[in-house]
């Protein structure tokens, strides 16, 4: 059974393996200070063309987001996301943990769009309400859609105009920035964001995420939050050989690249078939909409999550490409939507 649940279903890519087997009996120091993380970083800055970031090192989305939103924020301000958000729906609500309120925006292709910012902050009028302080953007979204260029300097002017900071999870960023539509790089990035963070965990890593702070002033003490939420790892620097190695000679790009070609042989062939998507997505999370007596047929020989029942009779199900996804496991997929 080949499974289409999630990019991060295999262990990581045998380059990022085959480098910690060769690392491994080296002594170096601890929590993130070691020779390899401070190459990562460099090679991120280099990636980026901007110098003067902060980049930190972290285990998983869900640690980067918690931490990073709390320590940007005061006890009484909250964060603006879409509805599909997965600080909202898939993080057991690590923020609200820490204490701060998320403001969901209604959408149904994961974005929020700059006018629905500006609506949410003037509905909070005084200090009786909390005070909305950050917007809370994924790229790509949890369905798989990209913000253009256009789209984020827009929300970008909005923060801007209402002292707000902007806040990009990217824990699918990679399939983001090699989406064929897609005209944001990480250099525009480090220039719309206050904060964003490039995802390793689902492109090849075994793990990691690289938090990248832009903005000066949320920069001071941050390994103190680090330290204190359990997120300095002492052998930090298994992170940094991982990243060291995407960023090298851009694996972390053609792993996302591959991802989102599997993705797109998928959705070609679904469309052929005849087969609609719930939302348009040019990266690796496919949403097509399919009978429930095809489902119950594809789930004996491939595994995915069933999103959620559209009717009686049919149901929106989610397909997840990966680096590691094959032209046999595209292949055998849709000949089995063939033989129905």
């Amino acid at each position: 059974m080949h499974s289409f649940r999630n990019d991060y279903s295999e262990g990581a890519h045998p380059r990022i393996l085959q480098a910690l087997i060769d690392t491994n009996l080296e002594q170096d120091n601890g929590y993130g200070e070691d020779r390899y993380t401070n190459e990562a970083i460099e090679l991120i800055k280099m990636t980026m063309k901007n110098n003067t970031v902060d980049i930190h090192l972290l285990s998983g989305g869900t640690q980067t987001n918690l931490i990073a939103i709390s320590a940007f924020l005061r006890p009484h301000e909250a964060v603006i996301a879409a509805s599909t958000s997965h600080i909202l729906t898939h993080e057991a609500g690590a923020i609200e943990a820490t204490g701060h309120k998320i403001l969901s925006i209604f959408t149904d292709n994961g974005k929020i769009s700059a006018k629905s910012i500006i609506e949410m902050v003037n509905a909070h009028t005084d200090e009786h309400m909390v005070k909305p302080a950050l917007v809370y953007l994924s790229q790509s979204t949890e369905v798989g859609s990209i913000y253009s260029k256009a789209e984020l300097i827009a929300i970008r002017k909005v923060c801007d105009s209402h002292q707000l900071l902007l806040y990009i999870d990217g824990a699918r960023l990679g399939s983001a920035l090699c989406a064929f539509e897609n005209d944001v790089n990480l250099t525009d990035l480090s220039e719309l964001t206050d904060a964003f963070y490039i995802g390793g965990t689902k492109n090849g890593a075994l793990l990691g995420e690289a938090l990248i702070i832009v903005n000066t002033g949320l920069k001071k003490d941050f390994r103190f939050h680090l330290k204190q939420k359990g997120a300095l790892l002492a052998k930090g620097r298994l992170l940094g050989i991982q990243f060291r190695e995407l960023f090298k000679d851009h694996l972390f790009f053609e792993l996302a690249k591959h991802a989102n070609l599997m993705a797109q042989r998928l959705q070609d062939g679904l469309v052929k078939e005849g087969f609609r998507f719930m939302t348009h997505s040019p990266t690796n999370q496919l949403f097509p909409v399919l009978p429930n007596e095809l489902i119950h047929i594809l789930q004996k020989n491939f595994s995915f999550y069933i999103w959620t029942q559209l009717d009686e009779k049919h149901s929106i199900i989610r397909l997840v490409t990966s680096w590691a996804t094959t032209d046999q496991h595209i292949t055998d997929f849709l000949d089995a939507i063939k033989k129905r």
